[in-house]
C-alpha cells in the first residue's frame, strides 16, 4: 500500500533519498502563487515580431504602494513645517493680560456767592441754563458710529452704549440717587475694579481713589429728596481707538437736579432748588469688556454745586438748598454749564450765571 503522502502508483523512481521530495519543506502561500502567475499571449500575438511569449500582470500594486509612500512623506513634511511655523509665531507664551487700572478721581465743589435761589422745579428750570436740556436718558445722545482700524462698527456701538448705560445708572437712576443702591452701577464695571468700588461705597476717603462721588451721583436721603424725578441732561460722547486691543470713550455731561429738603410733607412753593453736576468720565474697553458688556472707568472729574467747600463729599454730595449760604467760597467763579476742558482746583465759586435767575 502506498504511503500517506505517496501517489497511488507509488514513488517515482530516480528520486534521491529513497523517493523523498527535497522541496517538500518549501511552502508557497496563495499570495505568492498569485503574484507569480503569468499570462500567455495568444497565437496571433506571438506571430508579431519581437513579441514575448508571455506577459506579466500589470504592476498596479507596486505603483499604488509608491504613491502611498509619497503621500506619507508629504504629510510628514507639512506637519513638520506647521510645527516650526507655530513655534516661531507662538513660542508657547500665554497672551498678555492687562488688568484694569484703578480709577483716578478729582472732585471740585462749587460754593454759591449768595443765597441759593428757590422756587418750583418748572420755574427753576425755565430760568436756568438747563432750560433747553433734554430729560433723562434722552439727553445722553450717541455720536455717529464708524468702524476703526481694529474694531468693527458693532464693537464701537457696544462701547458707546455700555458707557451710556453706566452714565444712566450712575446719574439718573432714582434708586441710586437717593435710595443707596449701588448694584446697578457695579454690574457695569470690570471685575478688577470691584474691590476699589466696594471700598469707596463702604469706607470712602478723600484720597483720589475711594470717593463714592467719583463713581456715582448720590444724595443723603435723610436730608435731600428729588423735587422732580425728571433730571435735565446735556453733553457729549466721543470714542477713539487707543490700540489694537482697546477703545476709549470720553463722556462730558451736565446734569441739573431739582431738590428739596427731606421730611417736608408734600412739595411747597419755593422750597425747591437746582443742583448742578458736571461729570467727565473716561472709559476703557478691551475685547473682553465688549463681549461682557462692561467698562473700565479710568478717570472721573466732577464739578458740583451749590455746595460748601468744607462739606465732606467723599460718601455723597452735600447740596445747599433753597435760601442757604456757603460759609466760605473758592477763589473764582466756575460755571459747570460751560463747555471745554474743566480746570482742576480744590474748591471753586459757583458762577452767578449758573444759578436760576430770580
Amino acid at each position: 500500500m502506498a504511503g500517506r503522502g505517496d501517489p497511488p502508483e507509488g514513488t517515482p523512481e530516480g528520486l534521491p533519498g529513497g523517493g523523498e521530495d527535497e522541496y517538500r519543506s518549501v511552502v508557497f502561500d496563495e499570495s505568492f502563487v498569485r503574484a507569480a502567475r503569468l499570462q500567455e499571449f495568444s497565437a496571433q500575438e506571438r506571430m508579431v515580431e519581437h513579441s514575448r511569449a508571455v506577459r506579466s500582470l500589470p504592476a498596479w500594486g507596486r505603483r499604488r504602494g509608491a504613491k502611498q509612500v509619497l503621500v506619507l512623506i508629504l504629510l510628514i513634511a507639512v506637519a513638520f513645517g506647521t510645527a516650526i511655523y507655530l513655534g516661531i509665531r507662538h513660542p508657547y507664551q500665554t497672551p498678555a493680560f492687562k488688568p484694569a487700572e484703578p480709577l483716578r478721581i478729582t472732585f471740585l465743589p462749587l460754593a454759591p456767592q449768595g443765597p441759593v435761589p428757590g422756587g418750583t422745579p418748572a420755574d427753576l428750570y425755565a430760568h436756568s441754563p438747563a432750560a433747553n436740556f433734554r430729560i433723562g436718558a434722552s439727553g445722553i445722545t450717541l455720536p455717529g458710529v464708524r468702524h476703526t482700524k481694529s474694531f468693527s462698527e458693532s464693537q464701537v456701538m457696544t462701547a458707546l452704549t455700555t458707557a451710556k448705560d453706566y452714565i444712566v445708572e450712575s446719574s439718573l437712576d432714582p434708586d441710586v440717587l437717593t435710595g443707596g443702591a449701588v448694584r446697578p452701577v457695579r454690574l457695569l464695571l470690570d471685575p478688577d475694579q470691584y474691590a476699589q468700588f466696594d471700598r469707596s461705597m463702604t469706607t470712602p476717603a478723600a484720597d483720589g481713589r475711594h470717593a463714592a462721588s467719583g463713581w456715582l451721583v448720590r444724595y443723603d436721603p435723610a436730608k435731600v429728596v428729588l423735587a422732580d424725578p425728571q433730571v435735565r441732561v446735556q453733553g457729549t460722547l466721543r470714542v477713539a481707538e487707543v490700540g489694537p486691543d482697546a477703545l476709549e470713550v470720553t463722556s462730558d455731561h451736565t446734569f441739573a437736579y431739582a431738590l428739596r429738603p427731606a421730611g417736608v410733607n408734600g412739595p411747597r412753593v419755593g422750597d425747591a432748588s437746582l443742583f448742578t453736576v458736571r461729570r467727565e468720565l473716561h472709559f476703557r474697553f478691551d475685547r473682553d469688556d465688549l463681549h461682557q458688556h462692561r467698562a473700565e472707568l479710568l478717570v472721573s472729574y466732577v464739578q458740583a454745586g451749590p455746595q460748601a467747600c468744607s462739606a465732606d463729599t467723599t460718601g455723597g454730595l452735600r447740596p445747599l438748598l433753597a435760601g442757604e449760604r456757603a460759609t466760605a467760597s473758592g477763589p473764582a467763579g466756575t460755571d459747570p454749564y460751560a463747555t471745554g476742558r474743566p480746570t482742576a482746583a480744590l474748591c471753586g465759586s459757583l458762577a452767578p450765571g449758573a444759578q436760576p435767575s430770580p
